[in-house]
């Protein structure tokens, strides 16, 4: 008589390509990794724009056709009319408004930490100022051209445009956080861009800024979903891709303007690369800052129903 056993044997599946899918991880080990990978390619950004002779004398041939096609970029002309103070302190009252309107001080409080002094992460603003006049200096190129040596990396123009979309996107209800970072990366493209059309700034400038204030908000992020933890796993791959691609957006620049071949190519090479690395610096922010709970209200509520559900 034949005897049936009744044992589920484990199936033994191979260590290969879905092993690396299949591992979760931690959103908060995600939004760590991601600050570090953008953090990292600031410094990269640093080194090979600014502290080398290649990347000084490209970057001193996009100033220089700027400087002879101010008349001609009229596209740029606003941001040259727009007063930055009047503009951030607008965000900052309609950050206001919003937290008052949705009863969420705490929140409110959160969005204006990226306008503001306040902890846990130091605002970007602050930082890209302080990086600019006291740490990241730029040595002199001896451009025989008259080309500006002074420092001016990172760019404050872009770092405020980046910090305030941040800031909305915090605010608001998070349903909305990513049509808002969606749209908002568009105007913080045309500040970038902008920025370079009129010589205000060098393309790492505007790389330098969005990537300074992407890693501190990574930075917040990470403290913000290791306090208030959403049970959320993730593939191993995102923190792969946090690490290395923000890295890989500044070769990837860097390599296209060395490349270009007259002034007038790295001049639309600097502006078409400033408005693609400043898109590219949100969607890579967007991902993994979607699902983030800012809020501590909210937070409570979720546990609340997550105790009840069990």
């Amino acid at each position: 008589m034949a005897v049936i056993s009744s044992e589920v044997r484990p199936v033994n599946r191979p260590a290969g390509r879905h092993a690396l899918v299949t591992r979760a991880v931690s959103r908060t080990t995600v939004l760590a990794a991601r600050a570090a990978g953008f953090a990292f390619a600031f410094v990269a950004a640093y080194l090979l724009f600014v502290r080398t002779e290649a990347g000084r004398g490209v970057e001193n041939g996009v100033v220089r056709s700027a400087q002879s096609a101010a008349h001609v970029v009229e596209w740029a002309q606003p941001l040259r009319q727009t007063d930055q103070v009047v503009v951030l302190g607008g965000i900052a009252l309609l950050i206001v408004v919003i937290a008052l309107l949705r009863r969420r001080l705490a929140l409110g409080v959160t969005a204006l930490a990226l306008l503001a002094a306040a902890p846990p992460a130091p605002p970007p603003l602050v930082v890209a100022q302080l990086l600019k006049l006291y740490v990241l200096d730029r040595p002199t190129t001896g451009d025989r051209f008259g080309v500006a040596s002074h420092n001016s990396f990172p760019s404050g123009h872009a770092s405020a445009a980046m910090a305030m979309l941040v800031a909305l996107a915090i605010v608001l209800p998070r349903r909305f956080r990513l049509p808002t970072l969606a749209v908002g990366g568009i105007g913080v493209a045309w500040v970038s861009a902008a920025a370079v059309a009129l010589g205000w700034h060098r393309l790492s400038d505007t790389v330098g800024a969005c990537l300074l204030v992407a890693a501190v908000t990574c930075a917040g992020a990470a403290v913000a979903s290791a306090r208030r933890p959403d049970g959320d796993r993730v593939p191993l791959l995102p923190v792969l891709s946090g690490l290395f691609a923000p890295v890989a957006l500044v070769l990837v620049g860097y390599a296209v303007l060395a490349t270009a071949t007259s002034g007038a190519a790295q001049f639309v090479a600097a502006m078409v690369l400033a408005a693609l690395s400043a898109m590219a610096v949100v969607l890579l922010l967007t991902g993994p800052l979607r699902r983030v709970t800012f809020d501590p209200a909210e937070s409570r509520v979720r546990r609340v129903r997550g105790r009840q559900a069990s």
